[in-house]
């Protein structure tokens, strides 16, 4: 499945996101996020990219980079916003200037499903490094996504913007990893705490 558009919005009575995307083929799912499913995405996310510059970049140059881009995509969206003008009002977002664009077909259901646990992993998707990103759904039933450069950024982006306007807090900062296979780092909840990162 390839993704087309994120879109996301923060419901304070539920104390949760509602996070749909759509893809090229005119499908759309739709997921409810907890606040600990979102803070394990942002930290297990971060976590990972940073993991895998140290490959090849010293681990505070792996951490600049990482910071790096996200504040590029951050200017680049809000440049972005600027010329389109404010195109959702309360708590709701999406990256990107043109507008979310619902679709016809919804193949696990039009309601939203709670997301109960994540697992992520980088892997490969041919030459591509990517983030495998699996949703545990009820019923035990899995969604995976593979997600790498632009896509993984502009959901982290969101997500990140929706975790500030909830007052979330911090995302969680993920324990030190076992030893993995250069190419696997495996990230689940149990790996992660609750103290906040200082900048």
């Amino acid at each position: 499945m390839t993704i087309k558009q994120f879109n996301a919005s923060f419901l304070v009575q539920e104390d949760r996101l509602l996070f749909r995307f759509n893809t090229i083929d005119d499908a759309e799912y739709r997921f409810w996020f907890t606040r600990r499913v979102t803070l394990f995405i942002l930290g297990a996310t971060a976590h990972l990219l940073t993991k895998h510059l140290e490959k090849t970049h010293s681990p505070e140059t792996a951490a600049a980079i990482t910071e790096f881009q996200k504040e590029a995509l951050k200017e680049q969206v809000s440049k972005q916003a600027s010329k389109q003008g404010e195109a959702n009002g309360g708590q709701g977002g999406q990256v990107g200037a043109e507008a979310y664009q619902a679709a016809s077909n919804y193949p696990i259901g039009a309601d939203p499903l709670l997301v109960m646990d994540v697992k992520c992993e980088l892997s490969k998707d041919g030459e591509a490094d990517v983030l495998s990103m699996d949703f545990v759904l009820p019923g035990g039933a899995n969604l995976n996504l593979k997600l790498g450069g632009p896509t993984l950024q502009a959901m982290c982006l969101l997500l990140d913007q929706l975790r500030e306007s909830a007052g979330w807090g911090a995302p969680f900062v993920i324990g030190e990893m076992p030893a993995q296979p250069s190419d696997e780092l495996n990230v689940t909840p149990n790996e992660i705490t609750n103290k906040p990162k200082l900048h």
